[in-house]
């Protein structure tokens, strides 16, 4: 259950960026929106015990977005890449230019020892990789453990590579595990995901979000990395596996013919296994208080939302002594919190994207009374095809666990 605990008021203005900064009592904020907090090209350090100001970074441009993990802050701005070590005193490290970059696209690995940061490259639709210093391990906090810290990871066995040409057009988002071992990219046509290896450069997946354009706002690795969710102003999220234990993605019927026939690239992508439609805020509003929409208020808004994993601890019976299960929370920009557990599948279940092709002798009749023999067994097979198209399609809906609704009421929009 969703509880709260704790709401510090900034008030006076708004803000577009709010990051902790690990470990610590630190937030880095950046104003902006109708009426912005801070200018919008500073970066301010907030310690949330002390609340209060305590130091701020300040450019010649907006900042476009930010990254950080323990001891390190990259600041993104339009065309370069600005890297600060944070510690007793605030140092800057180094910097890169990047291609126009208005979205501030840049990402952070966090774990242990994890040393990847990911840019915008300096050519349309193509990925930096830097490799900072290691990230330290965190401090023990409390009694002592027995257990050791973790070790480092032995040394790549090749060179990393610094440059991936990950799409033709501009990309439109970029994520990375806590790890740093994978990549995720997406770009403005915003059809495919694609994951890719940090040390080889190499492609690992490629998934299909849909076939019409979209602007993906987010990709999100789950902790452990097996699965990963999408996110876009259609509306809908969709959840991919990334192991083969599990469900599996779907596939069309036609993808096992793509190695021995010239067939479109369409037929060999893996679709989500499981997906979420988000619903509009007129669904969560009574029929006695109509909504008043503005005619310039952009309609996706309603749906546009951001997403995350949370590992839930089960209290269910069912469950594997209560084992923790990772779910899914979405945000939207007008208040709505959603928690979603992932859909049960049975692996005696099919999941296709093309109907089956009806057999010969259903379609090829040779007498009258055959014929409407053959219809109604046909239409029996097409009743039960429909039953189990719709059974399927309510499989891979994820469930709706809580939702809770926030407002002006209490500090939201």
């Amino acid at each position: 259950m969703l509880a709260h605990l704790y709401a510090p008021e900034l008030k006076g203005g708004t803000l577009i960026a709010v990051v902790p900064f690990h470990t610590s009592n630190i937030l880095f904020l950046v104003g902006g929106g109708r009426s912005p907090l801070y200018p919008p090209n500073k970066v301010v350090f907030w310690d949330d015990a002390l609340g209060a100001e305590v130091a701020e970074l300040e450019f010649r441009e907006r900042v476009r977005g930010i990254a950080c993990r323990r001891g390190w802050l990259a600041v993104a701005l339009r065309r370069r890449v600005v890297v600060f070590q944070v510690g007793e005193q605030v140092t800057r490290y180094a910097e890169w230019d990047t291609c126009d970059n208005p979205k501030g696209l840049l990402a952070m690995a966090t774990a242990a020892y994890s040393t990847l940061l990911t840019i915008a490259g300096r050519q349309l639709g193509h990925v930096q990789l830097v490799h900072l210093p290691p990230c330290a391990p965190p401090v023990p906090i409390g009694p002592h453990i027995s257990s050791s810290p973790p070790r480092p990871p032995p040394p790549p066995a090749k060179h990393p590579v610094s440059i991936i040409a990950a799409h033709e057009t501009a990309l439109t988002t970029l994520s990375v595990p806590a790890s740093g071992r994978l990549l995720a990219t997406t770009s403005s046509r915003g059809t495919l995901v694609r994951v890719w290896d940090s040390l080889s450069g190499k492609l690992v997946r490629e998934f299909r979000r849909g076939t019409d354009k979209a602007d993906i706002y987010g990709v999100a690795f789950r902790p452990d990395e097996q699965e990963l969710c999408v996110w876009s102003d259609k509306g809908t999220v969709h959840v991919f596996t990334l192991v083969a234990s599990g469900p599996s993605n779907r596939q069309s019927t036609f993808s096992p013919l793509t190695p021995f026939l010239p067939l479109p690239k369409y037929f060999d992508s893996e679709w989500s296994y499981a997906q979420y439609r988000i619903p509009s805020q007129s669904s969560h509003i009574t029929l006695s208080a109509p909504v008043s929409r503005s005619p310039t208020e952009d309609v996706p808004d309603e749906e546009r939302c951001v997403v995350g994993w949370i590992n839930v601890a089960l209290s269910d019976e069912s469950a594997q002594g209560g084992a923790p299960e990772y779910q899914l929370v979405a945000l939207t920009y007008v208040g709505g919190w959603y928690r979603l557990s992932l859909p049960q599948h049975r692996s005696s279940r099919s999941s296709s994207l093309a109907n089956p092709v009806p057999s010969s002798s259903a379609r090829t009749p040779t007498t009258r009374h055959r014929l409407s023999s053959a219809s109604s067994v046909t239409g029996r097979d097409k009743g039960k095809e429909k039953e189990q198209e719709k059974e399927g399609k309510e499989s891979r809906d994820c469930v709706l666990q809580e939702f809770r609704r926030f407002g002006r009421w209490d500090g939201w929009g």
